[in-house]
């Protein structure tokens, strides 16, 4: 299976089609008349959507279990053609796009079965999906493309030559795959003043600063304390969502004094120096913190 677990719970929706065609006029008034052999079409096929919907990853090997929490079966009669349409939600991290065609074709085939006993020519003519919306694809098309960062490094140990520079790299390589542009990259010291006296100048010329490491509780750790001295405002929500993104993944996100705020209007944003906290609050934050700038003047 698909390893999903670096995403983030959004609403999820999908609506799937099918279309049964019956070969006799006469099939359509049974079924409306609830006069086929077999019992209701329509109540019989709908259960067994709904089972299809809740358990399609017993079926197709590489889907996810996931909390189905609305599914809707609805149809639609033209002529000698029955339309029906699942509609499936969720919140989780993976869609349910695959649980709307699962659940609308066992529709179809219910239907099938159920009145194959008095029209030997009916047939199932198409399983489509017809929309699908959630999870951060529905934004990678939504946010300015011309959104320009510096990424600084605070660490003694990178800058004494003690310790290599990953946090930092990976935080660049995931800005990059956000449309975000890297106007600078600098290594520095842990020192209050000039971790202040950084920020501040670069701030004068991008749009987001994102200070990597000094986030912690050590003697050493002084970036939150620098960044608190030189902006205008915290946006404590960034940060929240970020340590609650990493709590699900490690006990020790509680630990991390990460900091948003602005600094005129330019975004800036302090984040673990581990790999791992530096990556999982990238993940957290991105796309969805450049809607900032949707609001922030240019």
């Amino acid at each position: 299976m698909v390893d999903i677990t670096h995403k983030s719970n959004s609403l999820r929706e999908a609506v799937a089609r099918a279309i049964v065609k019956v070969g006799n006029p006469d099939t359509i008034t049974a079924l409306n008349e609830r006069r086929v052999p077999k019992g209701d079409v329509y109540e019989m096929a709908k259960a067994a959507g709904l089972l299809a919907v809740k358990n399609t990853f017993n079926v197709i090997p590489d889907c996810h279990p996931l909390p189905v929490e609305f599914a809707k079966v609805s149809y639609q009669i033209d002529g000698n053609e029955i339309s029906i349409e699942m509609h499936v939600k969720t919140i989780y991290k993976t869609g349910v796009e695959v649980e709307a065609m699962h659940g609308v074709a066992v529709v179809a085939l219910t239907f099938y079965d159920m009145l194959k006993p008095i029209d030997k020519n009916i047939e199932i003519l198409s399983i489509k999906l017809l929309s699908k919306k959630g999870g951060k694809s529905d934004f990678k098309d939504k946010f300015r493309k011309d959104i320009k960062a510096a990424v600084v490094v605070c660490s003694d140990m990178i800058i004494a030559g003690k310790k290599e520079d990953k946090a930092g790299k990976l935080v660049e390589k995931k800005l990059l795959e956000n449309n975000v542009q890297i106007s600078e990259y600098v290594n520095i010291p842990d020192d209050e003043m000039v971790i202040s006296e950084k920020i501040t100048d670069l701030c004068t010329s991008n749009h987001l600063v994102l200070v990597v490491g000094g986030t912690g509780i050590s003697a050493r750790d002084v970036t939150t304390k620098a960044v608190k001295k030189i902006i205008d405002s915290e946006i404590p929500g960034i940060m929240e969502y970020a340590r609650s993104y990493g709590q699900q993944r490690t006990p020790f996100s509680m630990l991390s004094r990460s900091i948003a705020g602005l600094k005129n209007n330019t975004l800036v944003l302090a984040i673990p120096g581990s790999g791992n906290g530096a990556s999982e609050t990238i993940d957290a934050l991105f796309p969805f913190v450049l809607h900032a700038f949707k609001t922030l003047p240019v």
